[in-house]
């Protein structure tokens, strides 16, 4: 394959440079759509003192969640904690710094940093505790709070198929945080249910282009369920 080929052979090279201390930006949304192999491969590793930003942090044995158990996450920015109950408990220990973001701001937080843009104003959070010490500005009578964009050190990202140049598509809901997650990283690694040759995949299906996507794996899924609701018969 030429240059453009992204596929990597191991979870090992995926996430090969991950250091103490980085920035990881994750998609996901509860447990839909997260990549949870590339998850496990951090937890292997043992990386520590990380700042993840992600909507959620998982539940306590599966997602993101596994990376409290030894306390590899230093930070996490998000949206919600529900869920997990190690993260509430390391979190009222002073263990666990939590910064509470909107969830709009959160994915516009991402797709601006991915964009190049390094701030943008929302009146989401004015007044409430979330715009305590941030800029206002006013637009046309109503109060606006400045917030600040995010990147990451890496970005790790879950899609349904993509081709071996990186063009990635996600399915149905799984889109979710992904795609902005995927143009905020330095580093962006993708890991998919299934990859084809270039050309197979329609142009104008794609949701992330290759050009952010640097490493590409193929994996297979558990797919958990946070709290599966059927009908009573």
């Amino acid at each position: 394959m030429s240059g453009f080929d992204k596929v990597v052979n191991s979870y090992e090279e995926a996430m090969a440079g991950l250091e103490d201390g980085m920035t990881v930006i994750a998609g996901g949304f509860g447990l839909c759509g997260i990549p949870e192999n590339l998850i496990a491969q951090i937890k292997t590793m043992g990386t520590k003192e990380l700042t993840f930003v992600s909507n959620n942090c998982g539940v306590d044995d599966f997602g993101l969640g596994v990376l409290l158990v030894d306390r590899q996450i230093k930070k996490m920015i998000s949206s919600y904690v529900g869920e997990n109950a190690l993260f509430e408990q390391q979190l009222l220990a002073g263990e666990l710094e939590v910064e509470l973001t909107p969830q709009g701001t959160l994915a516009e937080k991402m797709r601006a940093g991915g964009a190049g843009i390094p701030a943008f104003y929302t009146a989401t959070g004015y007044g409430t505790p979330v715009g305590e010490g941030k800029e206002v500005r006013e637009f046309d009578g109503r109060k606006y709070i400045m917030e600040e964009s995010i990147t990451g050190d890496f970005a790790i990202v879950k899609g349904w198929k993509a081709d071996r140049y990186g063009n990635v598509v996600y399915r149905d809901t799984a889109q979710n945080f992904n795609p902005m997650a995927a143009t905020a990283g330095k580093i962006t690694v993708v890991e998919v249910e299934e990859i084809v040759e270039p050309g197979e995949l329609d142009p104008t299906q794609i949701h992330t282009p290759g050009i952010y996507v640097d490493r590409l794996i193929q994996g297979t899924f558990e797919k958990r369920i946070e709290q599966r609701t059927v009908r009573k018969d």
